[in-house]
C-alpha cells in the first residue's frame, strides 16, 4: 500500500510530466513510481488499431493525430467501468510508497483515487493541480485543438476541486522547485514522521 499518492492536473503542455519526473528525481526511483492514467489505455487502444504504442506515449504529431478518437474510446471504456484504467496503471506498483498519478483529466478519476485510498486509509492523497500561462504552453507546442481542448479530458477539472497544492510552472526549474518545495517538505514528512 503506498504510504502518498499525488494526483497530478493540468492542461496540455502545462508540464504535468516534468513535474512528475521532478517528484521522482528527488525521491527517488526507489520510492517513487510515476503512474499514466493514460497508458494503458493507449496500449490498449494502439493494439486494436494496429498503431505505434511508443509513439502514442510521446508528446509527438503522431499522438495528435489520434488524440480525439482516443478520447472519445477512452470514455466508453470508462463509462462501462470508471476503474478500468486506474486498476490497470496500478497493478504493479504496490511496492512504492509514493504514486505519482501524472495525468488526471476527469472527476471520475478523481473519485477512482479516492474510493480506492480515501478518508479511511492509511494512504494520504494529495491532490495538486499544475498550471502554465496560455503563453508558455504555446512556447512548448500548444494550439488549441477544437474537440480536444474544449473536451470532458481537458475542462472537467478546471474549476469545482479544491487543490492540495497549485503548481505554477512557467519559468525555469529552479522557479518551479521553489514553487513545489512545500508539497516535497509535506511528502518528506509524510514518508518520514519524527
Amino acid at each position: 500500500m503506498p504510504k502518498v499518492i499525488l494526483v497530478l492536473s493540468g492542461k496540455r503542455k502545462s508540464g504535468k510530466d516534468y513535474v512528475a519526473e521532478v517528484l521522482q528525481r528527488i525521491f527517488g526511483t526507489e520510492v517513487c513510481v510515476l503512474i499514466k492514467l493514460s497508458a494503458p489505455l493507449k496500449k490498449e487502444y494502439a493494439d486494436k488499431h494496429d498503431l505505434d504504442y511508443q509513439k502514442l506515449l510521446s508528446s509527438s504529431s503522431y499522438k495528435e493525430k489520434y488524440r480525439k478518437d482516443m478520447i472519445v474510446w477512452g470514455e466508453l471504456k470508462r463509462n462501462e467501468d470508471p476503474s478500468y484504467f486506474w486498476k490497470a496503471a496500478t497493478k504493479a506498483c504496490h511496492k512504492f510508497p509514493v504514486w505519482v498519478i501524472t495525468d488526471a483529466r476527469r472527476p471520475s478519476d478523481l473519485k477512482v483515487v479516492h474510493d480506492s485510498y480515501g478518508e479511511n486509509s492509511l494512504t494520504e492523497t494529495k491532490l495538486i493541480r499544475v498550471e502554465a500561462t496560455e503563453h508558455t504552453r504555446k512556447t512548448r507546442g500548444w494550439k488549441f485543438v477544437c474537440g480536444v481542448d474544449d473536451a470532458q479530458s481537458e475542462c472537467a477539472l478546471d474549476s469545482g476541486f479544491h487543490w492540495d497544492f497549485i503548481i505554477h510552472n512557467n519559468g525555469s526549474e529552479e522557479n518551479l522547485l521553489e514553487n513545489m518545495q512545500p508539497l516535497i517538505t509535506q511528502v518528506s514528512n509524510l514518508l518520514n514522521p519524527d
